[in-house]
């Protein structure tokens, strides 16, 4: 014996399989995960522009000169310029202007697209007259790229300072003549790039 509004060739149609998930316990549910996994992607983007600064003590077994002189090679190459020269504390300040990355903006917009259409898919299920928040979700995908671009592009500064080693510091090194303790306060990307080119010792 068929259900009622089954057809006799055997093809449910589509109004009936609708109707008959939305019966479905799990939809409750489905929809609960779905809305927290539009909250984790709002995160995800709201990410993509923080500041991940961070702090590394480092040690050279360089004269002070020449520690200078390679490190301030090193920024130039990577686009920074000489802010400010403090001696008396013997701290350089480096600045420059970090571009958002295209494919990036690019990336999150279509994230936020994919994202935006599951959302769509739940609630024309779950509720059918809400069928009008489809394009607008949809069309607020773009934005963004356009949050991600307009927060990302900023001036990055690169802080190096140099100082004298402590005695504890010259001891766990095994070398107390001729070493440079230096701080360098900049982007992770930013410090990893500098170890990649500079051979330094890390401070414990």
């Amino acid at each position: 014996m068929l259900h009622d509004g089954v057809e006799a060739s055997g093809v449910f149609p589509i109004p009936f399989i609708f109707s008959r998930v939305m019966t479905l316990p799990v939809l409750p549910s489905t929809v609960f995960l779905t809305f927290l996994l539009a909250i984790g992607l709002f995160f995800f983007i709201r990410a993509s522009t923080k500041d991940r600064t961070e702090v590394v003590r480092l040690v050279a077994h360089q004269p002070q000169v020449d520690v200078l002189t390679e490190l301030e090679r090193h920024f130039l190459d990577r686009a920074y310029r000489l802010a400010a020269v403090d001696a008396d504390t013997n701290q350089v300040r480096y600045e420059g202007r970090v571009r958002p990355s295209v494919f990036l903006a690019v990336f999150l917009s279509g994230l936020a697209m994919v994202g935006g259409l599951c959302l769509v898919l739940v609630l024309a299920i779950a509720y059918p007259e809400s069928k009008w928040l489809s394009p607008a979700l949809l069309l607020l995908a773009p934005l963004a790229g356009v949050f991600y671009w307009r927060t990302a592009g900023r001036t990055e500064a690169v802080v190096v300072q140099l100082e004298s080693p402590t005695s504890e510091t010259a001891s766990a090194l095994e070398t107390e003549s001729a070493s440079q303790q230096i701080t360098v306060t900049a982007h992770r990307d930013e410090i990893i790039a500098m170890r990649q080119a500079i051979k330094l010792a890390t401070v414990d």
